[in-house]
């Protein structure tokens, strides 16, 4: 059943059983029954002659404490941010080798992103991915490189070096920039939100580059990080 659900990508809405069934490998008369069995208790919804995915799966993931848990309480605080920088604001968590986005409120003026809520990016091609990193034992930058710097914008970085000399320059500062390594034309900043000083997730702030001074942003991200550290702290309390 997880092959199934696995193979939706970040674009998908539905797939027919054929393609289902070319994506896993998984023999297309198996492929039919699972379908079937996952219908009956809602992980997939029937659209025509596809299927999607159904409404438990995002109940199940809403049931998730640790996302749950940081949404809830940091969604006040980014759209305070929003609302001060004007940009479009994300919430991230790392998960392996790539960032999951839990929360987006979009800029009136913002550039097309790749991100998506619930959708993944590779950590090292993002603002939020860097500064979740940077704060990581070192073994969570070494499976990302491990698992190889793929090229997502015109300035991903895609050597190790200039990735590790990074990610210690935002430990020193607390803020993780990004220009143009995840899409074309974007600009970000992000910061980690920690608790016993572990970075749990990350907010970030990002525009078109050329129409932001994004450094000038950084300030109002970092103390929103901060801000949510606190109230999640207080809450554990």
């Amino acid at each position: 059943m997880s092959d199934l659900m696995s193979a939706f990508g970040p674009t998908d809405t539905d797939l027919g059983v054929n393609e289902l069934a070319r994506r896993t490998g998984i023999p297309k008369a198996s492929v039919s029954r699972l379908v079937k069995e996952m219908e009956a208790v809602g992980l997939f919804e029937r659209q025509g002659t596809k299927v999607g995915l159904g409404l438990r799966l995002f109940e199940l993931g809403e049931r998730a404490s640790r996302r749950r848990s940081v949404r809830e309480v940091a969604l006040p605080f980014l759209a305070d941010l929003r609302e001060a920088t004007r940009q479009t604001v994300h919430l991230a968590i790392l998960d392996g080798t790539d960032v999951v986005y839990v929360e987006i409120l979009r800029g009136r003026d913002a550039p097309p992103l790749p991100s998506g809520v619930g959708g993944r990016l590779p950590a090292h091609a993002t603002g939020v991915g860097k500064a979740l990193l940077a704060g990581s034992p070192p073994a969570a930058s070494d499976a990302v490189i491990a698992a190889g710097l793929t090229r997502l914008g015109p300035r991903t970085i895609t050597a190790p070096g200039p990735l590790v000399r990074q990610l210690r320059r935002i430990v020193a500062s607390g803020l993780a920039y990004e220009f143009e390594e995840s899409a074309p034309g974007v600009a970000c900043v992000a910061s980690a939100i920690r608790l016993d000083a572990r970075p749990i997730a990350a907010v970030s702030a990002s525009g078109w580059i050329g129409k932001v001074d994004i450094r000038r942003v950084g300030p109002a991200v970092h103390t929103t990080a901060l801000s949510i550290t606190r109230a999640l702290t207080a809450a554990r309390a």
